[in-house]
């Protein structure tokens, strides 16, 4: 290994752009020694435990103890502080929870672990707002991976469109009465508590508050969504009728519920990038594999120039992508991920990964021809990512809403007044 301790030895695959830059030898000034042996524990966990699995789990669900496994390992809670079970390590950054979501995105679609990413959601407004009885009940269970946490926020009429969902919570004594129905809640089948975006106060943003909500309760009712792709989680539609919420089961203060959604979604954002970022590589080293070895018209593909075009306009923009996402966490590490300013930043770079994912999707579909279209054999992993992309440009703030955030702040700037 170089002298030079910004140069990493290298891991993993090494054919050109199959990994990321400092998998392969080169230089980083992020990335150090306890980001190596993260690394390390989530490639052989991925490869050893989870990857065989794969196709079982996509038809039966994936076991709720593998995140007990997980814990183990010390991956389940890796953003989170010791104190409350989490498996934070003492040089932790945001570029712990880049390699976290990269490393489970080379499981190959199918979201597998996806309670990870849904706990990486649904726990920030508890760690950040809770109160410490809330954090000391929740927090070890789901960090330990014995429980899980969903973020309910989107309702059938209210999506993006936050302000306006619908769900009330009308406080009775020492208990909120909450009714409503929240749509497209993922991992509410797996998850013990919902952090519950309800109207407590008016019309608008002003009377949204946050609510824990345990899942065993009287009139919560969950059930499976079927969706566009195949899943090992699942996607729920949640109804919640007289549903008794302790006071003291409030995230932060009554109706000052938006600020916390919206500071979350930076976070949020950030995270969608770290696994579609992973997606679309594989998508590339799938298809490079193939190339290499497919023959037609007396040919390999990747002798074919429209073959290695394909290829090299991947690659650009994944490696344009890396740079984009380590760029934001390298702002993150030193600044909270709730400041303002970087919402346009982060609503650009969640574009930014879901189309790159989408193109990625295409081009290695197209280089596999019909072997693309069919859930079995050599193209069955780009088959299930294709039909993940969607995930990816909607949830979570949907590429034409976060476009127009950017420009919206932007513009706001400009005229010294919100727009």
């Amino acid at each position: 290994m170089s002298k030079n301790p910004s140069v990493h030895e290298k891991f993993g695959e090494q054919i050109p752009f199959c990994e990321p830059y400092w998998y392969q030898g080169g230089a980083s000034p992020y990335y150090h020694e306890g980001h190596k042996k993260f690394r390390a524990t989530l490639r052989k966990f991925v490869e050893e435990e989870l990857r065989p699995n794969v196709d079982k789990w996509i038809k039966e669900g994936y076991p709720k103890n593998l995140h007990e496994r997980a814990a183990e390992l010390g991956i389940n809670g890796v953003m989170y502080p010791k104190k409350y079970g989490g498996h934070q390590p003492d040089d932790y950054d945001p570029f712990y929870e880049i390699i976290l979501y990269d490393e489970l995105g080379r499981i190959g679609g199918g979201f597998v672990m996806g309670q990870i990413f849904i706990n990486g959601i649904g726990l920030p407004p508890v760690v950040n707002a809770g109160s410490e009885a809330m954090k000391k009940k929740v927090l070890p269970d789901v960090l330990g991976g014995r429980k899980a946490c969903a973020l309910a926020i989107t309702e059938p009429t209210a999506g993006s469109d936050v302000a306006n969902i619908r769900a009330t919570a009308v406080r009775q004594g020492d208990h909120y009465v909450v009714n409503g129905i929240k749509k497209w809640i993922t991992g509410g089948a797996m998850s013990d508590y919902l952090t519950t975006a309800v109207r407590t106060g008016g019309p608008g943003l002003g009377g949204i508050s946050l609510l824990l909500i345990e899942t065993n309760l009287p009139g919560v009712n969950i059930r499976k969504m079927p969706t566009a792709f195949d899943t090992a989680h699942n996607t729920t539609f949640i109804t919640l009728e007289d549903v008794k919420v302790p006071v003291e089961n409030l995230i932060g203060e009554e109706n000052k519920g938006f600020k916390l959604i919206m500071s979350n979604f930076n976070h949020e954002r950030f995270m969608f990038a770290a696994e579609a970022i992973r997606k679309a590589r594989l998508c590339y080293e799938e298809a490079i594999k193939y190339a290499l070895q497919r023959r037609t018209f007396g040919k390999k593909l990747v002798e074919h120039q429209i073959i290695r075009i394909k290829l090299a306009e991947m690659a650009r923009q994944i490696e344009s992508l890396q740079d984009n996402l380590e760029r934001i966490a390298f702002q993150f590490k030193h600044a909270p991920w709730d400041q303002k300013e970087f919402g346009a930043q982060c609503a650009l770079l969640k574009v930014n990964s879901s189309r790159i994912l989408e193109f990625c999707a295409r081009e290695a579909a197209q280089i596999f021809g019909g072997n693309s279209i069919v859930k079995e054999g050599k193209g069955k992993i780009v088959e299930r990512i294709y039909r993940e992309v969607r995930y990816y440009a909607i949830p979570g703030g949907s590429e034409e809403i976060l476009l127009d955030l950017a420009i919206r702040q932007a513009a706001s700037v400009g005229l010294g007044s919100k727009l």
